[in-house]
This record gives structure tokens, sequence and C-alpha cells, in this order.
């Protein structure tokens, strides 16, 4: 339980960060295509240094180490090159969608303090107000394209912070998490080495930016010399659109929510050879109708653990899907309110202890404390453990099965909900004293 199942020691990058990966798989591949957006695609040689022009001009602007940088883009070209641009200039990217709610952007743009914020021309006039120094990546280019294609040197170190993505909260207020690149780069190599993502892959890019799936897909893509394919977000709607796109793209790798699956008609799909689910419980019948003739794996992890801390290989013969067990350099434990291990079989709340745990959340030192806690299992000086706040139990082969949850937190189609953060909302109407939110399943999985 303790020892054996959490035996994960894989050799990673340990001193690099996720940029330098990339800058790795353009030395070997130049000439590859690393992204595909509509029409318009790029080289493996012709992102990275349209990145570096970005990352020149983000240096000009004081961007370093540590500080952050808000990114407002829709889907497009220009999002990569603005996450590379980020990170290269030694930034950590803060993704803000476009199509949040006012309040929302309002609220994550004051709580960061951005210095300088990434957009396009016509999403600027829509954002709320906010202090940082604005960037357009389209009007601004020809600025921009006379900046040096060199790799930059700005000093980041694996330890120093690559991304901050906000989560829903259980006070009514997002939180934002903080990543750095060490966790990155072990999350790339596992999820290469397990997926098999390879220089004839076509990754496809699903999932919102705002959310870290999204980081997920990019690095799996990018440090392996695969295609990362972009689409429109009416191309991506999950049905018969999404099929016609992974069918004219190739598409060898998916990563989707078990309820955008679910809605997806079935149909021949020869070039897609690996599945990923995550987000939500997934049920069986969708394994054995989509996992024949390919690879199918169930992932589970908070945005807490650097997006994946466990994933299981599933076959149309698994009656019970599990999360599986701990990913390379990832420890789980699950444990009694004493913060006990519980023996095999027996429910108790999942502990993640991980090369990729984030460091806690912006400006709360609070909420850190309570939940990023000392690890009583390491030897390690400073190691630490994320109490999920998930329960779940080992079943007898080492595999560890989802129980829910130990709180209100809800997933509704791979999306993180504390019903808190409604309740907080209704509470300020005049008229409501109290207000309660739950989850109902009208039809059984719906």
């Amino acid at each position: 339980l303790l020892v054996e199942w959490n035996d994960t020691l894989s050799e990673y990058p340990q001193d690099k960060c996720i940029h330098q990966l990339f800058e790795e798989q353009v030395e070997r591949t130049p000439n590859a295509v690393a992204v595909v957006f509509e029409n318009n695609s790029l080289t493996y040689l012709q992102l990275n240094q349209r990145a570096n022009q970005l990352a020149h001009h983000l240096l000009s602007l004081g961007v370093g180490p540590e500080v952050l940088v808000g990114i407002c883009v829709e889907r497009s070209v220009e999002m990569v090159v603005g996450l590379l641009g980020i990170l290269k200039a030694g930034g950590a990217y803060v993704p803000l969608d476009p199509t949040y709610p006012q309040e929302h952007l309002a609220y994550m743009l004051s709580d960061s303090l951005l210095s300088v914020l990434l957009t396009q021309e016509k999403l600027v006039a829509d954002l709320p107000e906010h202090t940082a120094y604005v960037v357009c990546l389209d009007s601004q280019w020809g600025v921009i394209s006379c900046e040096s294609q060199e790799n930059p040197l700005c000093g980041v170190q694996a330890s120093n912070l690559a991304y901050v993505i906000y989560t829903s909260g259980s006070t009514g207020k997002p939180k934002g998490v903080l990543v750095a690149h060490q966790g990155l780069c072990n999350l790339a190599m596992a999820q290469i080495r397990l997926f098999d993502v390879n220089e004839d892959s076509s990754v496809l890019q699903f999932v919102s930016f705002s959310f870290d799936v999204s980081i997920g897909e990019v690095v799996m893509a990018l440090c392996s010399g695969a295609r990362l394919c972009l689409g429109t977000l009416d191309s991506l709607l999950p049905g018969a659109n999404l099929i016609q796109f992974l069918r004219t793209y190739n598409i060898t790798h998916v990563m989707l929510p078990p309820s955008a699956l679910a809605v997806l008609p079935y149909e021949e799909l020869p070039a897609l050879r690996t599945i990923v689910v995550g987000g939500e419980a997934c049920s069986p019948d969708l394994v054995a109708q989509w996992s024949k003739d390919r690879h199918f794996f169930n992932a589970y992890g908070p945005t807490e653990s650097t997006v994946c801390a466990t994933i299981a290989e599933c076959t149309d013969s698994s009656n019970q899907i599990s999360i599986g067990r701990p990913i390379a350099n990832t420890q789980i434990y699950i444990l009694d309110s004493h913060g006990q291990p519980v023996p095999i079989g027996v429910r108790g709340e999942l502990y993640i202890g991980s090369a990729g745990l984030a460091r806690g959340y912006l400006n709360r030192p609070e909420l850190t404390q309570q939940k990023f806690i000392v690890n009583p299992f390491s030897q390690q000086q400073g190691a630490r453990l994320y109490k999920t706040g998930d329960l779940a139990r080992y079943l007898s082969n080492g595999n560890i099965e989802f129980l829910g949850r130990i709180d209100h937190q809800v997933k509704i189609r791979g999306f993180r909900i504390e019903l808190g953060e409604i309740e907080a909302v209704l509470n300020t109407h005049p008229q409501i004293r109290q207000a309660v939110v739950i989850a109902t399943e009208e039809v059984s999985g719906n």
C-alpha cells in the first residue's frame, strides 16, 4: 500500500523547463508540421521562431521568471505561439477564456495582478477594466516580428511557475492554482510513454485552454514531434462535427470527457489509435464501444497535481472501471480521517504526492496550508501531499476505484463545479435568505 504500489520512480528531465523540451524537438524535426488550425499550419521551426520573437518582445516589457502574463485569445495558431512565447520569456501564463462571463474575467484579472495581457484586437473592447499592458498578437505582430528568432536566455528554472489556472472555489470565488515547469516536464514524458505518442501522431486539442487538460494535450504533442490539431468551437462540437474533424485530420490521439464521447455517433475511425477519458466517471458500456482495436485509458487528476495523477488502461472486458495506478513519480495514499492508511477495499480520502504537485493557491496561504500538507510517508525533506477531497479505495490488484466526493463539489461534463460557489451567488439576492444547490440525475447517467 505504501511502498510497492507507489514505486513509480522514473527518469525525467528534472532540471529543464517545458519550452526547452520543445526546443530540443525543434532541433530533431525542424520541418515537421507542429500545429494546424483550419488553413494555417506552422512547422516546428516556424513555431519556435515566432514564439522566440514574442518572447524577446515580452522580455523587453519586463517579463521574466515568476511574472504572470494573461492570455485571452480565441482558438488559433496565435494561442500556441502565445503560450510558448510567455514560457520562453520565463513568465507564467494565465489563461482567460474570452467566452467567460465579464464578472469572472474581472475577478481573475484583479486577483492575478497581471502586468501584461496578450490578446487579439477584436477582443480588447470586450475585456473588463484592468491595469495590464496589452499586446495584440494580430495587429501588433509587425512590431513583434522585428525581434530576434533565436531562443532567448531568461534564467528561468524548473522550479519556476509555468502557469496559473483558475478552478471553481467553494467560497464563491475561483482560486488560481500555481503549477511549475518541473511537473509539466514529468507529465509530458509520462504521457508520451504511456500513450505512445510519436512523430507520426496527430493529437486533438479539444479542451478550452482555461482547463489544465489543454496543456497536457499541447506538451504531449510538441515534445514528441507530433502534430497538434486545433479546431473552431463549431468543428469540435461533440457529434457529427467532431467525427468529421477526427476524419479530416486523421487524428490518432484524443482526450475527451466521457460525456462528450457518449454523444459521438460510433463510426469507423481507422486513424484513431488512442482515446483518453477523464474529468468524470466513465461507464463500462462506453469502454466496450470505443476500445475495440485501440487503446482506451481512464485518467484521473486534479489541477493541483498537474493534470494527471493516475491512469488505467481499460478493455471491453473491464466490468469495474478503475482510475488505475499512479503515473511516473507520483504516489497515492488512501487515508482515514486520522491520516492513517486504510486497508484494501476500505474507502478513504485520496491524497497525492508527486513531482507535479502544485505550489499552492495564488494569494490564498490559509487554503494552501489546509490542502497541501506535510507528507508523513516520505523521507524527503519538504515533501508534501495534496488532500483531494475525493473518496476512493484500493482494489486487490492495486488499482484504485473512485467513489465520489467528501464535500459538495460535483463534476458535470468534466467541469469541476463547487456547489457552494453557486449558493454564494444566489445568497446575494435580497429576497433569498438561504440557498441550497444539488446536482440531480433526471435520466440515469445524465
